[in-house]
């Protein structure tokens, strides 16, 4: 390998500290060159367990710095769009946690701008980079339960102190901007067109955050599907059923996940269970990323035109459900 990519991370989210930086531990392109944070205790710890080279007590001095080839952002939801431009800004490659943007048009603002400055941007659906991920994808394009007639997906995490950032308005929290836009990329990916028809619903809490939402959706193709997330089990989880002419796929679905991971076809009364070993998708996400700089002759998996995608499938469940009416 003709070299490692110096990544910075701009934020000490818990999604960086249990998943992430973890990921690029593992992999073997990356180099834990510089974190930062607002809290200089908590930046000095992150330092120390993870190994960082430089560490900053301000998002905007890491920028500064010419060592970093490439930044990571988890910061929560309405900071994205704002550092997405200021890292472009400095010549930095760009790996953002989703959403990029709240809407589709702040969506297409900041990949343009980011084209521009002549920079990678890619959003972090880190599941999608799994091989479980993938097979799932092409077992049903490759038409092996038939025709998907009808999809049911759901996604439930745990209910979340209410001072979390994900039960907090005006930084874009609740269960739809947090979960749905999982159910949603899988969905895209899945049946590749977006749909017709858009029903959706949700509960919502007295600080304006939802914390339930149930959409239903109808596509071209005439396949249906029903996908529900909330924030209030016991634990995170989520399962899906992949109902097609000939058969059907069913798996109970970790979207971040590592070790011995299975699905189940159903077909002519015979269920067949496929298992397979998969590595952290945190850490494939970070090598397929790097490749993409050190310019292996390969273009981002998530593309920026399919974040476009999700993003407005998203924004036409948020207005369908009257997200911002609360």
């Amino acid at each position: 390998m003709s070299r490692r990519i110096k990544w910075g991370v701009l934020g000490t989210a818990s999604i960086a500290w249990k998943q992430t930086i973890p990921g690029m531990q593992k992999a073997e392109n990356a180099c834990l060159y510089a974190i930062a944070g607002r809290n200089p205790e908590k930046t000095a710890h992150f330092q120390k367990e993870f190994g960082f080279e430089k560490a900053y007590d301000s998002l905007d001095a890491l920028l500064e710095d010419e060592n970093v080839d490439a930044v990571y952002i988890p910061l929560p939801n309405h900071m994205h769009k704002e550092w997405i431009m200021k890292a472009a800004r400095k010549k930095k490659h760009i790996l953002c946690e989703k959403p990029l943007a709240p809407t589709p048009q702040e969506v297409e603002e900041v990949t343009e701008f980011c084209r521009k400055e002549g920079v990678i941007l890619a959003e972090a659906f880190a599941y999608l980079h799994s091989p479980l991920t993938r097979e799932i994808i092409d077992v049903v394009h490759q038409k092996v339960i038939g025709e998907p007639t009808m999809i049911q997906m759901s996604f439930y995490s745990v209910k979340w102190p209410q001072d979390n950032i994900r039960l907090k308005k005006e930084m874009f929290g609740g269960c739809t901007y947090d979960l749905a836009c999982y159910n949603i990329s899988m969905i895209l990916k899945l049946l590749e067109e977006q749909p017709v028809k858009v029903n959706a619903m949700a509960r919502f809490m007295d600080n304006g955050v939802d914390d339930y939402c149930n959409m239903f959706l109808e596509f071209p193709s005439g396949a249906c599907v029903s996908a529900a997330c909330g924030m209030f089990s016991s634990q995170r989880g989520s399962r899906f059923y992949i109902h097609g002419t000939e058969g059907i796929l069913e798996t109970v679905y970790a979207y971040n996940f590592d070790g011995e991971v299975s699905y189940r076809i159903i077909k002519d009364g015979k269920v067949e269970e496929r298992k397979m070993q998969v590595p952290s998708n945190y850490m494939l996400e970070v090598e397929q990323f790097g490749r993409c700089i050190l310019k292996e002759e390969e273009s981002v998996l998530v593309t920026n035109e399919f974040s476009l995608e999700v993003s407005r499938l998203l924004h036409r469940v948020l207005l369908e459900i009257g997200y911002d009416e609360q």
